[in-house]
């Protein structure tokens, strides 16, 4: 289902975290509590490490006008339906 297109947004995507000090899934837990609507946000942690890495999230919190422009050009609807098959039986 993964095109070579949708693997460079997120390896480009991967690329912003990292220069932020983050892991992609600290950069998208930022880029979510940063809308001050945004009360709060699951996470779906499964351990206690993940817990530990996704509050990591919260030491850069911050988005510079060109990271959120990035961010926009690379965070696209890839088109995949990961309920196709199991809705064509």
């Amino acid at each position: 289902m993964l095109t070579e297109k949708t693997i460079a947004h997120v390896r480009a995507l991967n690329e912003m975290a990292q220069a932020r000090g983050q892991s992609l899934a600290q950069m998208a837990i930022a880029w979510t509590l940063r809308d001050p609507r945004v009360t709060s946000a699951l996470i779906g942690a499964s351990s206690v490490a993940q817990l530990d890495d996704s509050l990591g999230a919260l030491a850069n919190l911050e988005f510079s006008a060109d990271e959120l422009t990035r961010i926009d050009e690379h965070a696209v609807e890839a088109g995949i339906n990961i309920w196709a098959r199991s809705a064509e039986r």
